[in-house]
């Protein structure tokens, strides 16, 4: 026979009662402190405080047909663009009493599905997402539930609900442009497989106006794929005057394999990468690069949500934030 000791939860009776007080007074005095004395919410506080107590989240939540979260899909958390977005979320969220729940979808389709669903199930108060939904049932889903989400980091013709983003297309016809002013005609892409960084790539084809090489690596770009990708184009034989990099992380490890090879930044080679990254300004050479404002995004999506959240329809849904590019010493 077992003698492991039985663990019963703390109710909201067990604090009134070591407060002294009803239960309805303590569920006001955790629920709306205002309407009961201080002496009251501090002997309610305390009694939390002694018991362990944890409040009940969604039974609140069914009352109030609230649950006071966010559902957020990232493609991979640990992408450093997208962190100042998702920790400004984060905090404007907070600001109005929600809480953001994280989910990685890898850019599987299905596994979007499947987080939908989650959320779903959960019963969050909204959605956003880095980048664009994609899959037609997880859009299906959301719409006819009515439920507000926020697309960041794109923009498209359709919108799920809402968006705050730019052009990734525009993206790359921007650094192509930059490059032929710089006379650079002798380029490349190193990129990763990810459908965003196909149509920047696509954007820069398109503007440098010729066949580019490239090499494409796995999604996320890390340094150690960058120094793959660098080294896929010079093995080939191929020797550009200027590569652009699909992220800040594929960059880095373009600098770093440079630098093995023995070629100098910018002199042999150029580099401009793309999203921002805070490391960006700390490399050596400094990293040019393709600046989003990630904290802006973040802001912007967060009113967005929370408007909608209550009753409340926004006057623009759709938000183009724009770029430019933030030359540094890798490309000057």
């Amino acid at each position: 026979m077992s003698s492991d000791p039985v663990i019963k939860s703390v109710t909201l009776q067990d604090v009134a009662r070591a407060a002294g007080v009803s239960p309805i007074t303590a569920s006001r005095a955790l629920s709306n402190p205002q309407l009961v004395s201080r002496n009251t919410l501090e002997r309610v506080q305390q009694a939390v405080a002694a018991t362990g107590y944890i409040p009940n989240l969604l039974a609140g939540g069914l009352k109030s047909k609230r649950s006071m979260t966010i559902g957020a899909l990232l493609p991979y958390v640990a992408v450093p663009q997208f962190l100042p977005t998702v920790q400004t979320l984060t905090e404007e969220l907070e600001h109005a009493g929600y809480q953001l729940v994280l989910g990685q979808t890898g850019y599987d389709h299905q596994r979007e599905v499947a987080l939908v669903d989650t959320f779903l199930g959960r019963r969050v108060d909204g959605i956003v997402v880095a980048g664009l939904l994609r899959n037609g049932a997880a859009i299906e889903r959301l719409r006819r539930q009515g439920l507000p989400v926020v697309e960041t980091w794109d923009l498209s013709d359709d919108p799920c609900d809402m968006q705050v983003g730019f052009s990734h297309v525009d993206v790359g016809r921007a650094v192509a442009h930059y490059f032929l002013s710089k006379g650079w005609r002798n380029v490349a892409v190193a990129t990763g497989d990810d459908e965003r960084a196909a149509r920047r790539r696509e954007g820069f084809v398109t503007g440098i106006g010729s066949e580019v090489p490239i090499a494409q690596v796995k999604t996320p770009g890390t340094l150690a794929r960058g120094r793959m990708a660098l080294g896929l184009l010079l093995d080939r034989g191929i020797r550009p005057r200027a590569v652009f990099c699909s992220s800040d992380g594929l960059a880095q490890g373009v600098i770093t394999e440079a630098m093995a090879r023995g070629l100098r930044v910018p002199g042999d080679l150029a580099i401009v990468g793309f999203g921002g990254a805070d490391f960006a300004a700390d490399l050596e050479p400094g990293l040019s690069t393709v600046q989003i404002d990630a904290v802006g995004i973040g802001q912007l999506a967060a009113q967005l949500l929370l408007a909608r959240c209550r009753n409340e329809i926004p006057r623009q849904k759709v938000m183009d934030m724009g770029f430019r590019i933030m030359e540094r010493g890798s490309s000057l």
